[in-house]
């Protein structure tokens, strides 16, 4: 199920392929990809796939929800930059984003497969950075889920150097989607219930940016 996207969010989409064409010009693309043992037309495929899939949210499961609170009156401007959501029936629906959960976690599991991480170290960095998510995310009435885009990588790039210096690239990108996911968006659903939101993403809205930058953040900063 596609998501309409305002005129302020396709800004911000063309905005990041503008940014990601500048990181790619640089070289420091090929460094990120070069750690995660990725040719450069894989890892391109893998960030075009976590982008363009951000709006992308496929519907897995509903659950009762608390009816919406009051919203303060918006400007015109305000407004528009909102993404038009479906009208509240008593539930909201919890959907999982292409891009910023399923992409991830495919490419998290491929990492575990090829790299000799530990069942202990990948535990340990999971539960760190879940724990730090957990804490640094907030429950947005109407939205969902919200959290500062830069906590993962920084959180990922720090625990991943201390947990296994050698292996610190696909770890980041291991322990910051998957901490994320599991800190921000699963452990949080039990608040997702009190705000009234027609639709909650697994990876999406408020918690995608954390999730794409991971990807390039934590890889770049170990």
């Amino acid at each position: 199920m596609r998501s309409p996207l305002s005129p302020f969010h396709l800004v911000v989409f063309t905005l990041l392929l503008i940014a990601l064409l500048l990181v790619i010009q640089l070289g420091l693309i090929s460094l990120a990809f070069d750690k995660l043992g990725l040719t450069t037309s894989q890892g391109m495929l893998l960030l075009f796939a976590s982008l363009f899939g951000s709006s992308l949210n496929l519907p897995v499961s509903s659950i009762p929800a608390d009816p919406p609170q009051p919203q303060p009156q918006r400007t015109d401007i305000e407004a528009d930059h909102l993404i038009p959501l479906p009208p509240f029936t008593g539930r909201t629906i919890i959907a999982v984003n292409v891009g910023g959960c399923m992409v991830p976690v495919v490419f998290s599991a491929s990492l575990i497969h090829h790299f000799p991480l530990s069942g202990q170290e990948l535990l340990l960095a999971i539960a760190l950075v879940s724990a730090v998510c957990y804490w640094l995310s907030r429950p947005v009435p109407g939205l969902g889920i919200g959290m500062p885009p830069l906590v993962a990588p920084l959180a990922a790039a720090i625990v991943s150097i201390t947990v296994n210096h050698e292996l610190a690239a696909p770890l980041a990108y291991i322990c910051g989607t998957l901490g994320v996911l599991i800190g921000a968006d699963l452990l949080r659903l039990k608040d997702v219930a009190k705000l009234g939101t027609p639709i909650a993403a697994i990876g999406g809205a408020g918690t995608f940016d954390g999730i794409f930058f991971t990807g390039i953040v934590a890889v770049l900063l170990t």
